[in-house]
């Protein structure tokens, strides 16, 4: 199957495996993967090896065409990750835990290699 032939979704699962992946080479330890909460959804839960609960938005474009990968992680998307997180921690009863808001962008023209960039504290509640 060619990069053109595959589904929005198989686009994102592999964004999301390369991220995986990315993120465990640099010491993380991934803890849960596409957790929903309503309406609401977090890619990946991951502890990183500074005691910090990540919670990363994946966003993966084959071209730069219609703006840069991060470009799409918006404030609305970012609310609703931020709503997930919440239910997330307080399933789990971690209220209190540090935690922190990432975003992974991955460029990966079809053919072509990927080019990750991982941005840290990408966003707090109210601000990106």
């Amino acid at each position: 199957m060619s990069d053109n032939d595959k589904t929005t979704r198989e686009l994102g699962r592999e964004g999301e495996e390369l991220a995986a992946a990315y993120l465990e080479s640099k010491g993380y330890t991934i803890l849960e993967r596409n957790y929903h909460f309503r309406h609401a959804e977090v890619d990946i839960v991951a502890y990183d090896n500074e005691a910090y609960i990540v919670f990363v938005e994946v966003k993966q474009r084959s071209s730069n065409q219609y703006g840069k990968p991060e470009e799409y992680a918006d404030r609305q998307k970012m609310e609703k990750v931020y709503k997930a997180a919440e239910a997330w921690i307080y399933e789990r009863k971690m209220d209190g835990a540090p935690v922190r808001f990432d975003v992974i962008s991955i460029l990966h023209p079809p053919g072509g290699s990927p080019d990750i960039k991982h941005f840290e504290n990408a966003f707090t509640k109210g601000r990106r």
